[in-house]
């Protein structure tokens, strides 16, 4: 099987920094272009009115920003190295696997690269596995790398 467009959601974190670079050497092996995404949440207060006016909240708002656009460096960096030019893209809207599934339908992604911590027990049922989320809620193949 061969992929054409292939899609990381980054967040800085080194397993999501394993996954750029098993989605570079995939790239690169079979000419394909990679794309990279960061989430950041667009509203996280949904029907609270008194963020808005908070400066606190905005300068929320502009470290998410900052923290996406330099993970996205770091990913685009470490594709660079295997020669692997790829694009990034901060996604505002919800950080959940939707996001990343409708970024995938809109810009026809074959395939979806993740990275996932490999939480058991508690830990899985507190905090969940994005992984598992986008997996479940992707029509698309989906690589999870584990380290």
């Amino acid at each position: 099987m061969s992929y054409q467009h292939i899609l990381v959601p980054v967040d800085g974190s080194q397993i999501s920094l394993s996954a750029v670079k098993h989605a570079a050497q995939l790239a690169k092996e079979m000419n394909a272009k990679l794309s990279l995404i960061s989430l950041i949440t667009e509203n996280p207060f949904d029907n609270a009115d008194f963020y808005h006016a908070s400066p606190v909240m905005k300068d929320y708002f502009i470290q998410a920003y900052s923290n996406a656009e330099q993970a996205l460096e770091e990913a685009k960096q470490l594709a660079a190295q295997l020669n692997v030019v790829a694009q990034g893209e901060i996604v505002q809207g919800q950080v959940d696997a939707a996001e990343v599934v409708d970024f995938a339908k809109e810009h026809a992604v074959d395939v979806i690269v993740i990275g996932s911590h490999g939480r058991k027990g508690f830990q899985k049922f507190f905090l969940g596995s994005f992984a598992q989320d986008v997996l479940m809620a992707s029509p698309l193949p989906v690589l999870i790398i584990k380290q």
